[in-house]
């Protein structure tokens, strides 16, 4: 439905014919499109980053499988090479004692890592909701004056 214009008393802008109910009715309808298409834009955003998580995820998960592998080589071969030194026990609790020290480093900077990331959120869809909200109170304000 399209307004006509017509000049207005004084002949310096246009004046619209519609009634204030109808231009709520269309305020109302273009406000739940735009809601809509912002949810639309979060989720798609969304997605994205989760297939772009999951993909990382399935790499690390592989890569920490043949690591383990790998580390049950290294572990055997220090063992065995600290065993030519000393009592093959005290060896074993050697690189025991070493791993668990590494270990609770790991742990205490991953915590911190996890902490520093924060949570995931939309902020491009949150960012152009925020905008959309300033342009309507602004139209809203000029609309009243």
């Amino acid at each position: 439905m399209e307004a006509r214009s017509t000049p207005g008393a004084n002949g310096t802008g246009p004046r619209s014919d519609e009634s204030i109910a109808e231009l709520m009715k269309r305020l109302s309808e273009q406000t739940t499109e735009l809601v809509r298409k912002e949810i639309e834009l979060g989720r798609a955003e969304l997605q994205e980053k989760g297939k772009k998580a999951g993909l990382g995820a399935g790499m690390f998960g592989g890569a920490g499988l043949f690591g383990f592998y790998a580390f049950g080589a290294l572990t055997a071969t220090l063992v065995l090479a600290l065993a030519t030194a000393v009592d093959a026990w005290l060896a074993a609790l050697i690189v025991t004692v070493v791993y668990g020290a590494v270990a609770g480093v790991l742990a205490l900077t991953g915590k911190n890592k996890v902490k520093q990331a924060g949570a995931p959120v939309p902020e491009q869809a949150i960012g152009e909701a925020k905008q959309d909200v300033q342009v309507a109170r602004e139209r809203a304000k000029a609309g009243r004056n």
